[in-house]
């Protein structure tokens, strides 16, 4: 039997003495000239060393950072600058000025108590983040599991359909007074409001999730006879997650929109009440404060809930 033995070409070649005493090099693969190792020492690409042994640091990006920067100053420059043409307009309308000093004013004792209806911004703004809070945490418990349901069940989703096509379409005030002839009380009434306009987009985005997860990972889990368990916590979850972090920060915008509104009717401590009693006091610059407020507050829900989307779902997460 004849056995053949293959070299790699790139395998090392014996070290022999230079002809020409020049030291030591490995022949050539051809027989002769240049050493092969040699060669291919002088074809390899030498790096470039920085000058003065010092890494370069590429300069500061200034372009980029004032892209960032004067854009949302020209937006809020230009609201300042209306508001300040309408104040001068206007004996009644305050001026960005003394808007300013009645917010220092305001700001400099947040939660101070002076009776059940008379107490800080702080305490207004926190009892209404409680009732979203509760409202909200209500309506995920109960529309995160129908929207699976929903778009699993194509039973289900023929029989809910039009149920939440007929109630999704009204405004979540109208709920208002149902909650205050069943709950007997404006604080409960309130909770119930935030529970029902939160719980539609929640329900909607699950189901709409679940219905366009590709037929081919149903198909796997029919083949390895998954459970049905497995089934949404192996698959329908992590493709529907998007989905449903979408409708959850649907749902807080809304909810956070709705509570002002429902405050104004129910009265009692809220951020929505807080308004209307300053109205009725004829006071506008703490309006003014109390609409700034509503805006900032619904800014940090909407940014912290980005971030917890773009945690979860590792995807590019835009206002």
């Amino acid at each position: 039997m004849v056995s053949a033995v293959f070299h790699s070409p790139l395998e090392r070649a014996p070290v022999t003495p230079s002809p020409a005493g020049g030291g030591l090099h490995a022949p050539s693969p051809a027989g002769g000239g240049v050493g092969w190792g040699h060669a291919v020492a002088q074809l390899a690409p030498t790096p470039a060393l920085p000058q003065g042994g010092r890494e370069q640091k590429a300069p500061f990006d200034w372009r980029g950072l004032l892209l960032k920067v004067l854009p949302p100053i020209f937006g809020l420059g230009l609201l300042v600058g209306l508001w300040a043409i309408v104040s001068m307009n206007s004996s009644n309308f305050p001026s960005p000025a003394e808007t300013l000093r009645q917010a220092v004013d305001v700001f400099s004792d947040p939660f101070y108590r002076k009776g059940p209806n008379d107490q800080g911004v702080g305490w207004n703004v926190l009892s209404s983040l409680q009732r979203v809070a509760l409202g909200f945490g209500l309506a995920a418990l109960v529309g995160i599991p129908a929207g699976f349901l929903i778009g699993r069940f194509s039973f289900l989703s023929r029989m809910f359909n039009p149920l939440i096509s007929l109630l999704r379409p009204v405004s979540p005030l109208a709920w208002l007074p149902i909650g205050l002839l069943v709950f007997k009380g404006a604080n409960p009434a309130a909770i119930w409001t935030i529970f029902i306009c939160s719980i539609w987009p929640m329900i909607i985005n699950t189901a709409v999730g679940v219905q366009r997860v590709p037929s081919d990972y149903m198909n796997v889990a029919r083949v390895l006879n998954l459970s049905e368990w497995k089934i949404v916590t192996r698959i329908l979850f992590p493709a529907v997650l998007p989905y449903m972090l979408t409708g959850v920060r649907l749902a807080v915008g809304t909810a956070w929109l709705v509570i002002v509104a429902a405050e104004m009717l129910t009265g009692g401590v809220g951020i929505g009440f807080w308004v209307w009693d300053e109205w009725n006091n004829l006071n506008v610059k703490n309006i003014i404060i109390a609409i700034f407020v509503i805006g900032i507050v619904g800014l940090i829900l909407e940014f912290a809930l980005i971030k917890l989307a773009t945690a979860f779902t590792f995807e590019e997460v835009k206002t």
